[in-house]
């Protein structure tokens, strides 16, 4: 499907080798980097917006737990557009739980700068919230890792490295892996929703 152009204040960013320079405001554009990809430009619009004030009280432990390193967190809100949402549910045959995205982006303080350090989503399945980490390779968004209290690690590993180009097909790309069947498939249903929409929000404009 065609991907938008990334067009918010969102940068993804690997927790090592990967950071972005940025200012107190989430709204300011942002130029990121990295040595395994290419230079990505991320840029504020009016669909998407976060309250500065109230954030880190917002992120859950989580997500925190994830970024030990991390001083300060920014949730970013962004609209998934009707056109988008249609796509991803063609695509992947479930529903896109909410057309409000939530994402919450990582800062540490280092040598007088504020620098982002890490983005993550939160989608839940059969109760339970999964967290994914977000890293970007050429300008798309790819999973980091994942993380979900109760659920083995064998299965949730095997989402790591991947992307919208990449199959998430249980019980053939992905297996259970010693997770309960019904919450395994729940799981990986809800991940390629959302990452799907992360690349539809903010990857880099590309068509197949």
């Amino acid at each position: 499907m065609r991907k938008t152009t990334i067009l918010a204040s969102l940068a993804l960013a690997a927790v090592s080798g990967f950071s972005a320079a940025c200012s107190g405001d989430a709204g300011t554009p942002t130029n990121v980097t990295s040595a395994n990809t290419s230079a990505t430009n991320v840029n504020a619009t009016s669909s998407g917006h976060s309250d500065a004030a109230k954030t880190d009280e917002e992120t859950p432990a989580s997500v925190k737990a994830v970024f030990p390193d991390a001083q300060s967190f920014s949730k970013q809100h962004k609209d998934i557009p009707k056109d988008a949402v249609a796509e991803i549910e063609k695509d992947t045959g479930a529903k896109v739980p909410d057309t409000d995205h939530h994402s919450y982006l990582a800062f540490s303080t280092g040598g007088g700068a504020r620098k982002q350090i890490g983005a993550a989503t939160i989608v839940k399945a059969e109760g339970k919230d999964v967290v994914i980490v977000y890293d970007s390779k050429n300008g798309s968004p790819v999973i980091k890792e994942v993380r979900a209290e109760g659920v083995p690690a064998p299965f949730l590993s095997q989402f790591a490295g991947k992307g919208h180009d990449d199959k998430f097909v249980f019980g053939s790309t992905i297996k259970a892996n010693s997770a309960d069947e019904a919450t395994a498939k729940a799981i990986t249903s809800a991940i390629v929703v959302d990452v799907l929409t992360m690349q539809s929000l903010y990857g880099a404009a590309h068509s197949h």
